[in-house]
């Protein structure tokens, strides 16, 4: 990599949508068995992250533009730091360590991350990362974070990482590119966008019927862009306001990913459909605890869409959009709430919401950083939360010789919205982080007590039928069809099962 290269424009957004009040920092911390070997640990490190040199760079905005610049005499003991929890330490001292991490900005002279290793957590250990968004999105650096872990503890920390990482294309290919690539996938293939344009035109002219397919595509665009610059405002609730710099951090105990997925198949939905559902009825309960109102409450959430083509190196840089979905905790009944939830997911399934927010990203990066910050506080004002839910490896793993147990991280939130929920699966179980405004809600630990009794309830709809193993079996059998069945009638009639 040369000593500065050019940021790409959707990076240069996130780089200049940092505000004191909302950091655009990622921050992952890893459960361990036990505390790591730290001098493994940086062996790791200088082995396996520093394997992309963008981690030796810092960002640098000037007036010609933001670029990355390699910082002479990069040492990597001004980025592997190790703190001990005060007092007698424990989760609840965790906790506050990750919320002033998470507000904490970073040493401009420096690359912007850091791992820090916390010590005093009653045996066990935990590593927090921190890195900012312009890096690389979430889904990237939740792959990062888990080259640096073996399947075996005895495996050596020299060991070369899972493949070599690429180079991101991190030059801009003009914003035309940035808009119609995506767009050309989600159309099926109906027009290429790899040549010059004027192969483009010389294309459609030898396909005329490209040219209809292509004007559905720039119709179904202009209707999006249409709803999201004419959306209304989600519910107001005490969840939403002017944010501020101190921040609360809490997280669940894992749920089973069997069970979720058993859900999930016996009522016919996904499972982020089951998870997202859950959400919502956490924060209803939460709500009802509070004594505020419920009924007919919508909560629209920011739900980040990976935008990367399957590749097997890792790359940098930013490459999601987003898609807006309305949480529906006005619902009561867990059941009804699912498949409303279902309902929307499906229909977002065939929105270019997510690739329309890339190129509106890559157009904020391009224009000077008071019009970005309008362009994008827009969208943002209309949104309560961002959710964002990546899966994980289902085996073990183990980093600097001790057993990873959990993997967690919170996504930043831009403008003033004050809360962004996490959702990663690994090894067999379903982690949930939640992060919070803490001049909006100080108590992110009293709403996520309630994901494990709602998920219990969509649960207990599952198991709670009146099956009897002991009487026919012929008879058992056509009782547990009839019962797989009613969610479907359910699901066209969501109104109804709200009703039951």
């Amino acid at each position: 990599m040369p000593d500065r290269e050019r940021m790409s424009s959707v990076d240069t957004a996130w780089l200049r949508m940092d505000r004191p009040t909302n950091r655009m920092v990622i921050v992952g911390i890893l459960m361990l068995d036990a505390p790591p070997d730290f001098e493994r640990l940086r062996q790791t490190l200088e082995a396996r992250l520093l394997r992309f040199e963008r981690f030796r760079c810092r960002p640098v905005v000037e007036a010609t533009g933001a670029w990355w610049e390699a910082t002479p005499r990069f040492d990597l003991t001004r980025h592997l730091l190790r703190v001990r929890l005060p007092g007698k330490g424990g989760v609840a001292a965790l906790r506050r360590y990750v919320a002033s991490a998470i507000a904490k900005p970073f040493d401009a002279r420096r690359p912007w991350w850091t791992f820090t290793v916390v010590d005093n957590l009653d045996g066990a250990g935990a590593i927090v990362a921190r890195i900012h968004h312009s890096y690389a999105d979430g889904i990237a650096l939740v792959r990062v974070l888990l080259s640096l872990t073996d399947e075996s503890p005895e495996t050596p920390s020299g060991a070369p990482a899972p493949p070599r990482p690429g180079r991101s294309r991190s030059r801009d290919a003009g914003l035309l590119h940035v808009v119609l690539d995506p767009l050309s996938d989600l159309a099926g293939g109906a027009l290429r966008l790899s040549g010059a344009l004027a192969g483009r035109y010389v294309e459609l002219l030898s396909h005329p019927q490209k040219v209809v397919q292509y004007a559905q595509v720039v119709a179904a665009v202009a209707n999006e862009i249409a709803y999201l610059a004419t959306m209304p405002d989600d519910s107001r609730t005490r969840f939403k306001g002017r944010a501020g710099v101190k921040k609360a951090v809490a997280w669940t105990e894992p749920l089973s990913l069997d069970e979720v997925k058993a859900v999930g198949h016996a009522l016919e939905c996904s499972v982020n459909d089951v998870l997202l559902a859950t959400v919502a009825g956490a924060l209803r309960r939460y709500l009802e605890s509070k004594g505020d109102r419920t009924e007919g409450v919508e909560l629209r959430a920011m739900v980040p869409v990976n935008l990367r083509p399957p590749e097997r190196e890792i790359r940098l840089g930013n490459q999601f959009g987003l898609v807006t979905l309305l949480l529906p905790v006005g619902i009561a009944n867990p059941l009804a709430r699912l498949y409303e939830v279902h309902h929307r997911m499906e229909a977002l399934k065939g929105s270019y919401q997510a690739p329309i927010a890339l190129a509106l990203l890559g157009l904020a990066g391009l224009v000077p950083k008071a019009v970005q910050q309008q362009m994008l506080d827009v969208l943002a004002n209309k949104a309560t939360a961002v959710m964002t839910n990546v899966p994980g490896p289902q085996q073990p793993l183990y980093l600097a010789g001790a057993r990873l147990r959990q993997i967690m991280f919170w996504v930043p939130q831009s403008g003033d919205i004050g809360m962004g929920v996490s959702i990663l699966s690994y090894n067999g179980a379903v982690q949930f982080g939640l992060v919070t405004d803490a001049g909006r809600v100080s108590d992110p630990e009293n709403v996520v007590a309630h994901f494990r009794p709602e998920f219990d309830r969509l649960l207990m709809t599952v198991l709670m039928e009146p099956w009897d193993l002991r009487r026919d079996p012929d008879l058992v059998e056509r009782e547990l069809h009839q019962a797989i069945s009613r969610p479907r009638r359910a699901r066209r009639t969501p109104a109804a099962a709200a009703s039951a």
